[in-house]
């Protein structure tokens, strides 16, 4: 997978911050937008209406879950991502149109729309992970495996919050199938927590029954 939007991204400082603002959010949305168009030959729409509602509630819910980022800050960055990429294929904000489906790679003529909020979603976990541990993340072999897509496509479209399972396999990450959208029932933060013990009581039996 190219990640097309990724220096554009980085061009932004302390972009942890910047894409929990909803002006700069939108720019980076943008950005990977116009990248994608102009590499693949594409023309995306965007209701920008439903981009902000996704942002909302997102913001929302890593606000509320942003102390998980103590326990492991790497792993919560993966999961920030996870939750929009979730959001995004539920809310479905974005329309492609396809000019010329023969030329492109199988991933994005089969899911233009997919494949552009995963792009986007890889990016912005990318830069994040870039800027705050001087480290890239590196992607697995089935990001760009058309088997992989069609079940990709397929699950998420029954349940949504796989997609959180899916970005962490295309991280290379073991996924928790079972409770894909419980952070605290994520391997790494179920590791971290053992040895510094940060989750609460109920949070350890959440994460015990997965």
């Amino acid at each position: 997978m190219e990640i097309l939007s990724q220096d554009e991204m980085n061009a932004l400082p302390d972009l942890t911050h910047r894409l929990r603002q909803l002006r700069w959010f939108r720019r980076a949305f943008g950005s990977c937008v116009e990248a994608l168009d102009k590499r693949y030959g594409l023309q995306t729409k965007v209701d920008d209406e439903v981009l902000a509602q996704i942002f909302i509630d997102w913001a929302e819910t890593i606000e509320q879950k942003k102390r998980l980022a103590l326990v492991d800050r790497s792993d919560f960055i993966k999961f920030s991502g996870g939750k929009m990429l979730q959001a995004l294929i539920k809310a479905n904000p974005a329309s492609v149109q396809l000019h010329n489906r023969d030329s492109l790679p199988e991933t994005v003529a089969f899911w233009p729309e997919g494949f552009l909020y995963t792009n986007f979603c890889i990016s912005a976990v990318n830069v994040v992970h870039l800027q705050e541990f001087g480290q890239a993340l590196a992607l697995a072999e089935s990001v760009d495996e058309i088997r992989t897509w069609w079940s990709f496509r397929e699950n998420t479209q029954e349940m949504p919050a796989y997609a959180i399972a899916f970005l962490d396999r295309f991280f290379g990450i073991e996924p928790n199938w079972a409770f894909p959208d419980l952070p605290e029932a994520r391997a790494a933060m179920i590791e971290a927590a053992s040895h510094r013990n940060l989750l609460s009581t109920d949070e350890k039996l959440a994460s015990s029954d997965s």
